[in-house]
């Protein structure tokens, strides 16, 4: 099947591609890497009047550490992140999610940009950014604004972008000393995506964790951030007795729904067998 017919820009600025976006409205979209996008139209899943291309756009493909924060360019793509040296020794849990993205051909076309703003419950990168606690820099005609992951991201495949607007970046917290990091995920094929993920954080203070995060992916119409599942490990060293309060209160929080080849009770279960599995990988 083929995409249906479409009009074409390749925008050289912000201001024109706010302009084109409150224009055509719900008629545009925003092609970047086009991994997502190139598919829905082919399928007639997505049939807009405009595609606009933002590849041109300058700054926005760049991998910077600025101090304590990481800034990452929407137009950063999934093998870059898999390369950079920045990414593998200040962000160490987004280095371990890149390589679950799909596969090679993908990762070498995708952004980071993209993922993020699709917003795909089952995706790696949004849980990544709830559990690190992430900055995006949205812009548009009245200039640009700064949104918390946790903030950003709504529900299913909505977001906190207005009218107009793009995302441009991301910024993380650098890993700092005392801190682990652990991304996994059950999925049916490797480059699937997952049935349920966990994006883990931690810091290690006399072998006790302190300030975790586990956000999961898979299980929600957005990343879910297991608050009881974190405060259950407070002040307690790793073992036994800590994971099954964290998967006992996980349970009280996390209500997953079916798919297509999972059940609720299923993907719960999954989600306490990675929560026990994230615990021991960030206690060692």
């Amino acid at each position: 099947m083929k995409a249906p017919p479409f009009a074409y820009v390749k925008a050289e600025s912000i201001e024109q591609v706010s302009d084109l976006l409150l224009r055509y409205g719900d008629g545009a979209r925003i092609l970047a890497g086009g991994q997502s996008l190139l598919a829905a139209l082919n399928l007639r899943l997505s049939a807009p009047e405009l595609l606009i291309d933002i590849t041109a756009l300058p700054g926005m493909a760049d991998i910077k550490l600025n101090g304590t924060m990481v800034r990452i360019g929407a137009l950063v793509t999934h093998a870059e992140l898999e390369r950079s040296a920045v990414i593998a020794r200040h962000l160490p849990l987004l280095a371990q999610a890149v390589p679950h993205v799909g596969h090679v051909a993908i990762r070498n076309v995708g952004t980071f940009g993209g993922s993020i703003a699709l917003a795909d419950p089952a995706a790696e990168y949004p849980a990544c950014a709830v559990a690190l606690g992430a900055t995006f820099t949205l812009a548009g005609k009245t200039g640009e604004r700064r949104v918390a992951a946790g903030e950003f991201f709504r529900g299913l495949y909505e977001t906190a972008l207005r009218p107009g607007e793009v995302l441009i970046a991301g910024e993380f917290p650098v890993q700092t000393a005392g801190e682990h990091a652990a991304l996994l995920e059950l999925a049916r094929r490797h480059g699937d995506y997952a049935i349920v993920g966990v994006a883990a954080r931690a810091r290690l203070d006399g072998g006790c964790f302190s300030d975790t995060r586990l956000a999961f992916f898979g299980v929600g119409d957005k990343p879910m951030l297991a608050a009881r599942a974190a405060a259950a490990v407070e002040g307690r060293v790793a073992g036994p007795d800590t994971i099954a309060a964290a998967q006992a209160a996980l349970a009280l929080e996390l209500h997953p729904a079916a798919d297509l080849y999972t059940s609720a009770p299923t993907k719960l279960h999954l989600a306490k067998v990675l929560t026990g599995r994230a615990l021991t990988a960030l206690a060692s």
